[in-house]
């Protein structure tokens, strides 16, 4: 570290990733500011500057440097477990010398002190609760969720029909029992054969009532924002079909477009199919399971689909690494999963995202981590999906009379159409006849109507 990356923390001041601690402090209240700051997001410790200095002129820097050097990996060794951090340096300020101590962002474990596990809160170090430390268990990989007995079930909570047909399916392991190849697969624990989180997620009868946030919200929203003109599905059950049901959600209300070729109509979907799984099996795989109150969304846009996880990204993975880096919170789930077929090649799920979208010409997936999760964009073609000079969205080639043209042309321009508004474009044209040719494109697929009675409307599909 520099000169002038140290006056740069100088000027931030001391907060959550910023400490002073002057020459005279003790090993072990080092080792508990490293801890915290190793159980939040990192820091960085100056050694040799008093906390009432104000101005960097006015450290008198360290009497003994090699000594305070020995004291700061005195201090990493004392957290349990060792906190491993890379050397700290003795850097030069003017005439004084300082130790520099970086804490990276994202270390492997959770670090005490003397038993105690403390996490970084603005300047100062405050005891994890109880529920604090467990997700960060569960986040670091100390604890899986999904390796623990799941509460209140029994061997009788598991589906053996569905678990014997993943068996057979896959032909693994040959000349064991169903049972022996689910503790194999880390699904059962104990000589009770209780299941795991894992083995409820995966082949549980009800998994909407010992795990309740098991479930993913997914919804076709009519233009690019959220508003009242929606359809929308919560899908429950073991993993696998909420797997099937999202992708069939999404594959039956994604816009699809038409060009001729050889004289025959060809359909393609706005987005490549394989890419949209790849986002579905990504969100399902490897979601924290642990976290309440919350769970997976999918919302599908005019212009791009939104696939968000519970739980930030695990481990040492990062936004910026998240390509070449493996790291997987849910082992077992991931494991069946590979072995249903759901998981083509283990840990290449977001490379092969990219390659397809971009093979479709779409741009790269975008992704973000967001306070309490994670979030997957793909974007489409937007309004340019096919459009044509005839009929926007690329239905020239559908034989639509005038007034079925004209319906679509209003929808470029608003979100939603109503019988009642379709009379008024066509005013000359009995009720009866709107209700034909709105139920046409209904039937074609160009159309998808919501309500019923007074209260139906019609958006694109």
């Amino acid at each position: 570290m520099k000169g002038t990356e140290v006056l740069s923390l100088w000027k931030q001041g001391r907060g959550p990733q910023v400490e002073f601690v002057a020459e005279r402090t003790t090993s072990r209240a080092l080792a508990k500011i490293l801890a915290g700051m190793a159980n939040a997001e990192g820091g960085t410790v100056l050694l040799g500057v008093p906390l009432k200095t104000h101005a960097i002129a006015g450290v008198a820097g360290l009497r003994d440097p090699e000594t305070a050097l020995d004291m700061a990996l005195q201090a990493a060794l004392i957290c349990e477990p060792p906190l491993i951090i890379p050397l700290p340096r003795i850097v030069a300020l003017d005439d004084a010398q300082i130790v520099i101590i970086t804490v990276p962002r994202g270390l492997p474990h959770v670090y005490a002190v003397e038993g105690r596990y403390m996490e970084r809160v603005g300047s100062r170090n405050e005891k994890l609760s109880p529920l604090k430390l467990r997700r960060l268990l569960i986040g670091r990989g100390d604890v899986s969720f999904e390796s623990l007995p799941a509460k209140s079930a029994s061997f009788q909570d598991l589906d053996w029909d569905r678990a014997q047909r993943y068996a057979e399916t896959t032909g693994l392991l040959p000349g064991i029992s169903v049972e022996e190849l689910l503790r194999k697969r880390g699904c059962i624990i104990g000589d009770d054969g209780v299941p795991t989180n894992a083995g409820i997620l995966l082949f549980g009868r009800e998994t909407e009532r010992l795990i309740r946030t098991a479930e993913i919200i997914v919804a076709r929203y009519a233009g690019r924002t959220m508003s009242d003109s929606f359809i929308r599905e919560d899908i429950r059950g073991p993993l696998p079909d909420q797997i099937r049901q999202a992708e069939a959600f999404i594959m039956t209300n994604m816009r699809r477009g038409a060009n001729l070729s050889a004289l025959e109509r060809e359909e393609h979907p706005e987005y490549p199919p394989k890419a949209v799984r790849e986002a579905i099996v990504n969100a399902v795989a490897h979601r924290d399971y642990s976290t309440q109150g919350d769970t997976i969304r999918i919302f599908m846009f005019s212009d791009r689909m939104e696939f968000y996880s519970p739980g930030k990204l695990p481990g040492h993975v990062t936004v910026t690494n998240i390509v070449d880096e493996r790291f997987s919170r849910n082992e077992a789930i991931v494991q069946v999963l590979a072995d249903m077929g759901f998981i083509e090649r283990l840990g290449y799920g977001i490379d092969r995202m990219i390659q397809l979208m971009r093979q479709d010409g779409l741009p790269a997936p975008q992704f973000k981590e967001k306070a309490n999760g994670f979030l997957v964009t793909l974007y489409g073609h937007g309004d340019q999906f096919l459009a044509t000079p005839d009929v926007p969205g690329g239905w020239a080639h559908m034989g639509l009379n005038d007034r079925q043209k004209m319906v679509l042309v209003y929808l470029t321009e608003h979100q939603r159409i109503t019988n009642r508004e379709c009379q008024e474009l066509c005013p000359d044209v009995s009720a009866e006849t709107i209700r034909r040719d709105l139920a046409d494109l209904v039937h074609k697929g160009v159309l998808l109507r919501i309500g019923q009675k007074r209260a139906t409307y019609y958006i694109l599909k």
